[in-house]
């Protein structure tokens, strides 16, 4: 059953509680009262018996069936057709997920039609009935009761995001591997959180100047102003959580590339050192290969080698080693090998 609410009010007061839609709409032009029907899904017959009953233009009727839609205010004719994105943080996980509600509000009734499980507007209606001089302006004292549940809802919501923005500028310095994602997913979270609340200024700016054409009570219009307000504010924090996330994208942006350039800098620093050891290694290589060559060449022992029978051969061996050794050290000195 995708009737969730169903009841029909007189003089601000709840006269009856029908059974069925039928019963609704029959105790309605019995009573003159109105009607508060609150739908949970519904399906096509159901949606049908309603815009057949009261009218609704087939377009919004659409909308409501499918749901999906943005948070919209329009007219068709004595009709609004109101779309609302409630919000709601979870602690748990420090998410924030969306729901839909659809409003349709007449003359003489209010149609809801949800698309998930939350708002419950059985707080909303039970706060409507303790204040019957308010419930007796009709129907679009319900939508201001609505709408001020799902602004009022959005408050915890935005503390919540405004809790995870400061963890995450804790997290920027101490190099958590995630934060990155986090400061996305946040983002995501805050755009999409401001989808669903910037359209409310304008909707209650479209209320507000339409009191005069459709009737709507003082009191109402300040107590639109008052929602108004809170929206205001709601939507100068999101602006503010916007900015600080975009100056936290930069800033990890800025610290990731000095991380890179201090690693950059290490690398190089000891590829310079590795390259000055390589050098020295090099250099003594050289230097010992000298005699090393000589003594190889005079330790073959052909038979025809004059120098081997020469009375200065030996010393003169050690001399030439000698040299060779000194001049590679003094050539290698002079380009800083060693």
């Amino acid at each position: 059953m995708t009737v969730v609410a169903n009841a029909v009010y007189v003089n601000g007061r709840r006269r009856v509680d029908p059974e069925n839609l039928d019963q609704t709409f029959e105790t309605m032009r019995g009573t003159g009262g109105m009607g508060w029907i609150g739908l949970y899904q519904p399906d096509d017959d159901e949606m049908h018996a309603v815009a057949n009953e009261f009218g609704l233009h087939h377009l919004a009727v659409e909308d409501a069936t499918n749901g999906h839609q943005r948070s919209k205010l329009e007219r068709y004719e004595d009709t609004l057709f109101v779309v609302l994105r409630p919000a709601r943080y979870l602690d748990r996980e420090e998410k924030v997920v969306f729901g839909e509600l659809h409003i349709f509000v007449g003359r003489d009734f209010v149609v809801t039609v949800r698309h998930a499980d939350f708002p419950n507007l059985e707080g909303v209606r039970r706060r409507m009935e303790r204040t019957p001089e308010l419930l007796a302006m009709g129907p679009q004292a319900v939508l201001y009761a609505i709408l001020d549940d799902v602004v009022d809802q959005y408050l915890p919501v935005a503390d919540g995001l405004e809790n995870d923005i400061d963890e995450i500028e804790n997290e920027l310095f101490g190099g958590a591997p995630d934060v990155s994602r986090r400061i996305y997913e946040l983002h995501r979270e805050v755009i999409e959180f401001q989808r669903a609340a910037q359209p409310l200024q304008a909707m209650i700016e479209s209320l507000q100047r339409g009191s005069e054409k459709y009737g709507l009570e003082e009191e109402l219009g300040r107590r639109l102003r008052d929602v108004q307000d809170h929206v205001i504010r709601i939507i100068e924090r999101i602006a503010t959580f916007r900015t600080l996330l975009q100056n936290a994208l930069t800033v990890h942006s800025t610290l990731v590339a000095q991380r890179q350039n201090e690693e950059m800098t290490r690398l190089t620093e000891t590829s310079l050192a590795q390259n000055e050891d390589v050098k020295r290694i090099s250099s003594w290589a050289a230097i010992l290969f000298a005699p090393t060559l000589v003594a190889s060449i005079y330790g073959m022992n052909f038979k025809r080698m004059p120098e081997l029978h020469w009375v200065f051969g030996y010393p003169f061996s050690l001399a030439l080693m000698a040299a060779m050794g000194v001049a590679l050290y003094l050539a290698f000195r002079r380009n800083k090998w060693l």
